[in-house]
């Protein structure tokens, strides 16, 4: 996405990219491989220190999209047999499977396979999250699912379409299922809005709040 910040670590066997406007640190990836991600260290990405296929999969770990990997001895990245979406109380709607990422106009952006929805309306990297609700107070982002939000057309498309429209919200097309943070709830459909304003009383969808309240991006 964000390409001129876009930072590389290199292996022999093993380059990671590193997308810091996208990093909202989950620590996943320090977690699951401190050898290699270390935030003390200098640089703090070492793919030498495991092997390709552990640094593979500590990559794909990351919600948001910020790591990648490259590798000629690790296939690419798998894409999902499912289209998920799962929302974070307090936090951003994650999104995993087959995606298209459009902008306003509907040009593609970008191909992913998970990134991390914005949804409190204050990144600087709208649509995607880059951690701007961890600032702000009395902020209202249950994990729990609205009601009514959620539609099924009957499409089989199994390419996930994400497309923001201009000062309102995230029209998401195609086989889908949206989870609540505990994953207790779970909704299947092809179609949805989700806010993005951070306003709606119907969250994550939208009910048009953001035309009430003159929310603008």
């Amino acid at each position: 996405m964000s390409k001129n910040r876009e930072k590389t670590y290199t292996s022999e066997t093993t380059d990671v990219t590193f997308d810091p406007a996208r990093c909202i640190h989950s620590e996943n990836c320090v977690r699951t491989l401190p050898a290699v991600f270390d935030v003390g260290k200098r640089p703090w990405i070492q793919p030498d220190k495991a092997s390709a296929e552990a640094v593979a999969r500590a990559v794909t770990l990351c919600p948001t999209g910020a790591l990648r990997y490259r590798s000629e001895s690790v296939p690419p990245e798998p894409v999902p047999p499912e289209n998920t979406l799962r929302v974070a109380a307090g936090g951003p709607v994650y999104v995993w499977g087959d995606l298209l990422l459009n902008d306003h106009d509907g040009e593609p952006l970008a191909r992913e396979t998970r990134l991390a929805l914005c949804r409190c309306g204050a990144s600087g990297t709208k649509p995607l999250c880059n951690g701007a609700h961890t600032d702000l107070e009395d902020l209202d982002l249950p994990g729990s699912l609205g009601d009514g939000g959620l539609r099924d057309d009957g499409s089989a498309e199994t390419t996930l379409t994400l497309q923001p429209k201009r000062n309102g919200p995230m029209i998401v097309t195609g086989k889908l299922t949206l989870l609540s943070e505990n994953g207790n709830t779970t909704l299947s459909g092809t179609r949805t809005a989700l806010c993005r304003c951070g306003r709606s009383s119907n969250k994550p969808f939208c009910d048009g709040s953001h035309a009430r309240e003159g929310w603008r991006e």
